[in-house]
């Protein structure tokens, strides 16, 4: 993956380095940039990153990654690419589909398939997956496609500042809205399974707005406001109204074969232009049919 940056310096900087820390480099990619013959040019002249920028000089940054995840195979799949171009790739991931490979499933996952998908390009790629979501989880999948917008953005992750709305179906009726705010922690004797613990468990708060119901189900928007493992599944259960289809949660309802969970939007800001970007994703068919149905 070859990325080009162009900075037209409008202010002293004590050194290309603090210029580019600011401009959320990190140490990893500064270190590659400096292995990297001309990956930083001065005024179209090889630099070290010590030397200082002055008002008007031209800044050129060379990203250039000729290996990718050499250890992921690519596997060919028909991928929904909600939005793409030099620096993001957005998917709209379907049900059962993990995002990595793992030790039981090494194949036929999220990773595989954009990897193939760069392949048939000739692109090396390294898979940098920022917003992840479980395997039978549906919907907008953020993923950076060089060095720099996975430094931007894994940052962007730490800080709270990518947003992510979810659509669930749950069952009964729920309140019209309303916030759960309950401390998760893993559940005894479980090595998946969470639970509410207000003793041992972590902070965790989930915002929810309840969009339609039928009387015995209803769709609800949730805005989860931290990133705890399973919390929308493990607090909407914790209110009484458990998602339909989860197995964990919920397992007298089958209904639908998952968790009826869809990460329908994602906002964010781009990590090159600073643009603010909303990607949305429709509801996927299996929980449409359900609506349709009731």
């Amino acid at each position: 993956m070859i990325r080009n940056l162009d900075y037209k310096i409008t202010q002293e900087a004590d050194s290309i380095l603090s210029f580019l820390k600011e401009h959320g480099y990190s140490s990893n990619l500064i270190v590659h940039l400096k292995k990297t013959p001309e990956s930083i040019l001065k005024n179209g002249i090889w630099s070290y990153v010590n030397e200082p920028l002055h008002a008007g000089d031209l800044l050129h940054i060379h990203i250039e990654e000729n290996e990718g995840s050499d250890h992921i195979v690519p596997n060919k799949m028909s991928l929904s690419i909600l939005y793409e171009d030099e620096d993001i790739l957005v998917i709209d991931k379907p049900a059962n589909m993990p995002i990595h490979p793992s030790m039981n499933h090494y194949e036929q996952t999220l990773a595989n398939g954009v990897l193939w998908y760069y392949a048939t390009q000739r692109i090396p790629y390294t898979f940098r997956c920022i917003t992840r979501l479980d395997r039978d989880t549906t919907g907008v999948t953020l993923l950076a496609k060089h060095m720099l917008s996975a430094s931007v953005l894994s940052k962007a992750m730490q800080q709270k500042l990518i947003q992510k709305e979810y659509l669930a179906l749950c069952d009964g009726v729920t309140p019209e809205h309303g916030t759960i705010n309950a401390p998760i922690c893993r559940a005894a004797d479980s090595v998946i399974e969470r639970c509410v613990d207000f003793e041992k468990g972590d902070s965790a708060v989930t915002h929810f707005t309840r969009e339609w119901t039928n009387g015995q189900i209803s769709l609800v928007r949730v805005k989860p406001e931290t990133g705890r493992t399973h919390q929308i599944r493990v607090h909407m259960k914790h209110i009484g109204h458990p998602l339909l289809g989860d197995f964990l949660y919920h397992p007298e309802d089958h209904s639908i074969s998952r968790q009826a969970l869809h990460c329908a939007s994602l906002t964010f800001t781009h990590p090159i232009t600073g643009e603010t970007l909303t990607i949305n994703a429709k509801l996927p068919e299996d929980m449409q049919q359900l609506l349709s149905q009731s």
